[in-house]
C-alpha cells in the first residue's frame, strides 16, 4: 500500500511490519469495531479497514500524524475516525472488538510526556514503559467482551512486564510473534546509555520485537477479531501461534 509520509511522522518500520503480519494471521471479522493506537501515517488502521471492519478509530498524540492518517484515508477511500490525542480519551467512545497498538516504547532519559516532535513516537521513559503500562491498565475499558489486543514493542522494555500487566487486568495474554533486527538510528544513538542502565549487554546492537496478543474474556458478540481461515468461512476455532507467555 502506497502511503503519504510526512516529515516528523513515524514511518512504518520493522515493528509495523510485524504487527501487520500478526494481524493477517488472525484476520478481522466483518462488522467489527477497531481502534489503532499510535497510528502514525495510518498504515495499520487502513489495513484493518480494508480487511472488513465496519468502524475504525485511529489515534495519535501528534497533530501531523493525525493529519497524515486523514489524508491517507482519503487517498485510499477508506473511512477512518482519526483523533489527535491520548488513547485514554477513547475509553468513553464505546468499546472496541479489536485494538492494535504500536505505542512509544524506546527507553529514554525523559518521560513520554516530556518528549517533543517526532520523538513522541518512541520516547517512553527510563524503562520504556510510560505508555505501555497505561495501555495495559486501560484494556478492560477499551475492549469489548471477547475483544482482542495486538500490541507490538521491543523486548528491551520488558515482555514479562507486559504479560503480567495484562493478566493482572483479567486478560489472557501471550506472545504470538517475534522478530530480531539490528538497532535503528534512535537506539544506536543511545546504545551507550542503554548499556549504562543495564538494559542491553555491552556491545549489543540488536533487539527483539514481539507482538503480544491479549483477549478479554466474554462473548464476543459476533464481532471480535478471528483467524483468517474462520473469517473466510472455515470451521477452525481461534488458534494461537507458538510463543512465550
Amino acid at each position: 500500500m502506497m502511503l503519504l509520509r510526512s516529515f516528523g511522522v513515524y514511518a512504518p518500520q520493522g515493528d509495523t511490519a510485524l504487527l501487520l503480519s500478526a494481524l493477517s494471521q488472525f484476520g478481522v471479522r466483518p462488522g467489527s469495531r477497531a481502534l489503532d493506537v499510535g497510528t502514525g501515517s495510518g498504515t495499520v488502521a487502513l489495513s484493518v479497514a480494508g480487511a472488513g471492519a465496519a468502524e475504525v478509530w485511529a489515534v495519535d498524540v501528534s497533530r501531523r500524524a493525525a493529519l497524515t492518517a486523514r489524508l491517507n484515508a482519503f487517498l485510499h477511500r477508506r473511512r477512518l475516525t482519526v483523533r489527535r490525542g491520548d488513547f485514554g480519551e477513547c475509553a468513553g467512545q464505546g468499546r472496541f472488538d479489536l485494538v492494535t497498538a504500536n505505542p512509544p516504547y524506546v527507553p529514554s532519559r525523559c518521560g513520554a510526556l516530556q518528549a517533543r516532535g517526532v520523538a513522541r513516537a518512541w520516547d517512553a521513559g527510563p524503562r520504556g514503559r510510560d505508555v505501555l503500562d497505561r495501555l495495559c491498565a486501560a484494556m478492560p475499558r477499551l475492549l469489548a467482551p471477547g475483544g482482542t489486543l495486538l500490541l507490538v514493542h521491543s523486548a528491551l522494555c520488558g515482555v514479562a512486564a507486559t504479560l503480567t500487566g495484562l493478566r493482572a487486568e483479567g486478560l489472557d495474554a501471550s506472545v504470538v510473534a517475534r522478530r530480531a533486527q539490528p538497532f535503528g538510528p534512535v537506539l544506536l544513538r543511545r546504545a551507550r546509555w542503554l548499556e549504562e542502565q543495564g538494559l542491553i549487554a555491552a556491545g549489543q546492537r540488536h533487539e527483539e520485537l514481539v507482538v503480544v496478543r491479549a483477549d478479554l474474556p466474554g462473548a464476543p458478540g459476533g464481532r471480535a477479531a478471528v483467524p483468517a481461515e474462520r473469517a473466510a468461512g472455515g470451521a477452525a476455532g481461534m488458534r494461537r501461534p507458538g510463543g512465550a507467555g
